[in-house]
């Protein structure tokens, strides 16, 4: 570990965007265009262990539907519209 890891006090917060791939972004900051907050807010580790826990196919959501799909994204904005 990273003395700049070791010394991150910043709260982070999960985020995920339309095609159901996440990330982290400061939890002080306002998320991202096209991401919304989901999961846990705190440290580092703890957002990044929600994620390897949630995130388990790294596939963007458009390859994993079979083509043709009339599925909905319940993630997408604009699902339904």
């Amino acid at each position: 570990m990273s003395y700049t890891e070791q010394t991150d006090t910043l709260r982070y917060k999960v985020v995920v965007n339309h095609e159901e791939q996440y990330s982290i972004w400061p939890a002080d900051r306002p998320s991202p265009l096209g991401w919304r907050e989901v999961g846990p807010a705190g440290s580092k580790d703890e957002c990044l262990n929600y994620i390897q826990q949630a995130w388990t196919d790294m596939r963007p959501l458009s390859l994993r539907q079979p083509i043709g799909s009339e599925q909905l994204n319940p993630l997408r904005q604009d699902a339904g519209a």
